[in-house]
C-alpha cells in the first residue's frame, strides 16, 4: 500500500517538475529560428526576394522579438532553386527539408513558392511536427482530399497529423473563377494545355471541369513539353478547332512565353488565359509586350497597386523600405509571417518554449479569425484560409492591369 503510495507520488512529482521546467524554458526564453524555401535563383527570384523583404518586414515590426522579448528570432532565407536548372530544384528542396528537420532550433517554414516544392517539403517535415505556411502553394491536393490525385492529401501526412497551412486561396477556387470569367466573356468553346507539374494541372483539371458544368465546350486537354523549342505545330494543331479561348495552366519558368508568342505568331485571333502562375514581371520581360498584350490573368488574391486600407498602408510602407517592385505574394509573405508571430504568443502564454515544435504548429492551425491587412480570416481544419477574394487582369502595354474583383470573401 505504502510502496503503491509512494510510486504515485513520485509520479506526480517528475510530472510537476517537468511542467515546471518546461514553464521555466518558456519564461526564459532564448533564440528560435524562421526559415523561409524560395527559388532565390533564377527567374523567379524577382517575386521570391520580394516575399523574403515582406518577411523581414514583419519580423522588424516585432524586432525580431517574440513573448515580451524574451525570444529573440533569428530568420534565415534558403535558396531551394539550382543554378542548373534556373527554378526550384527537387534535390535542393529535399535536402533543404533535411536541414530544417536536424537543426532544432528551426519552429516554422515559410514557404515553398511552388506547390510541386510543397509535395517534398511537407511529408519530410511532417514526422518532425515542423510547421509550413505558404503564401503562395495554391495546388488543391495539397489540403483537400477528391480535388487531386489518388491518396492527396493524406499521403503528404506521414504521421497522420497536418502540418501544413497556406493563406492564399487555393486552384479550386481559382480554376473555377477563371472558367466563370470566360463565360462572361462570351466564351463558348476553349482548349486547355498545362505545363504538366502540380500547380500547372491542378488549375486546369479545376477549371475544365467548371468550364464544363458552365456548358462550355472543352475542345481538349494536353499537357506540354517545358522544354520544347516552340510549339509551332501545336498551335496549328489546335488553331484548326477554332477555340474561342486557349487557357494554360502553368508557371512562368515552364516555357509559357514561348507558347505565348507561338500562338500569337500563329495568328491566332482568340482569347488566352492564364492563373497566377505567370503573374511576375519574369514573364512580361519574356513575353514582350507584343506577343502579351490582351492576355487574360486570373490571381488568387488583389494585385498590391489595388489594396486598400490597411493594405494600402503596408503596401507604402514596404515601398519606403525596399523599392517600388512589390510582387503580388509579397503582402501574403508578410501575412505568413504574422500568423506564425501570433502563433508564438500563444505558445508561450500556455508555458511552452517556442522550440516546442509540436506546440508552434497547432498554434498556426488554430489560427482564428486574425485581423490581416487583408481583413479577418481563419484556417480551416485542412489548412486553407477563408479568404476567397480573387481578381482577373489584362496584360496592356507590358503591364498588369486589374480589370475585375473574382470570387467572395
Amino acid at each position: 500500500m505504502s510502496t503503491r503510495w509512494f510510486s504515485g507520488s513520485a509520479l506526480l512529482i517528475v510530472a510537476s517538475l517537468v511542467l515546471a521546467a518546461c514553464r521555466v524554458g518558456a519564461a526564459q526564453g532564448g533564440t528560435v529560428r524562421v526559415v523561409s524555401d524560395l527559388p532565390m535563383t533564377g527567374s523567379a527570384l524577382g517575386e521570391s526576394q520580394s516575399i523574403v523583404n515582406a518577411i523581414r518586414q514583419a519580423l522588424s515590426e516585432k524586432n525580431y522579438k517574440a513573448c515580451q522579448g524574451r525570444w529573440t528570432i533569428d530568420f534565415v532565407p534558403y535558396d531551394d532553386a539550382s543554378a542548373a536548372r534556373g527554378a526550384w530544384d527537387p534535390e535542393v528542396v529535399a535536402d533543404n527539408a533535411h536541414k530544417y528537420v536536424g537543426d532544432q532550433s528551426v519552429a516554422a517554414v515559410i514557404g515553398p513558392l511552388n506547390s510541386d516544392a510543397a509535395k517534398i517539403l511537407i511529408p519530410i517535415l511532417n514526422p518532425a511536427k515542423l510547421v509550413i505556411i505558404s503564401p503562395s502553394n495554391t495546388y488543391a491536393g495539397l489540403t483537400k482530399p477528391g480535388l487531386g490525385a489518388e491518396g492527396e492529401p493524406d499521403v503528404y501526412y506521414p504521421n497522420g497529423e497536418r502540418n501544413y497551412a497556406r493563406v492564399i486561396p487555393a486552384d479550386d477556387l481559382q480554376g473555377a473563377v477563371g472558367a466563370e470569367w470566360a463565360r462572361v466573356l462570351r466564351v463558348k468553346s476553349l482548349y486547355i494545355l498545362d505545363d504538366g507539374e502540380l500547380y500547372g494541372t491542378g488549375i486546369a483539371d479545376v477549371f475544365e471541369k467548371t468550364a464544363g458544368t458552365l456548358g462550355l465546350k472543352v475542345l481538349g486537354h494536353e499537357s506540354i513539353d517545358p522544354r520544347a523549342a516552340d510549339y509551332k505545330a501545336l498551335v496549328a494543331r489546335i488553331k484548326r478547332l477554332k477555340p474561342d479561348l486557349i487557357y494554360f495552366g502553368g508557371i512562368t519558368q515552364n516555357n509559357v512565353a514561348q507558347l505565348i508568342k507561338d500562338i500569337r505568331g500563329g495568328d491566332y485571333k482568340g482569347k488566352i488565359m492564364a492563373p497566377d502562375g505567370i503573374y511576375e514581371q519574369a514573364f512580361l520581360d519574356a513575353v514582350g509586350s507584343k506577343a502579351g498584350q490582351g492576355l487574360y490573368v486570373t490571381f488568387g488574391g488583389i494585385p498590391p497597386q489595388e489594396l486598400t486600407g490597411r493594405a494600402a498602408e503596408w503596401r507604402e510602407a514596404y515601398i519606403q523600405e525596399y523599392g517600388p517592385n512589390v510582387d503580388v505574394y509579397a503582402v501574403y509573405g508578410y501575412i505568413a509571417t504574422q500568423v506564425v508571430l501570433e502563433a508564438f504568443e500563444r505558445v508561450c502564454a500556455k508555458g511552452k518554449p517556442l522550440t516546442d515544435r509540436a506546440a508552434v504548429r497547432d498554434a498556426v492551425l488554430a489560427t482564428k479569425d486574425f485581423d490581416s491587412v487583408l481583413g479577418p480570416f481563419s484556417i480551416d481544419a485542412n489548412g486553407d484560409t477563408t479568404i476567397t477574394t480573387m481578381s482577373g487582369s489584362l496584360v496592356l502595354g507590358g503591364r498588369f492591369e486589374f480589370v475585375t474583383q473574382l470570387g467572395n470573401r
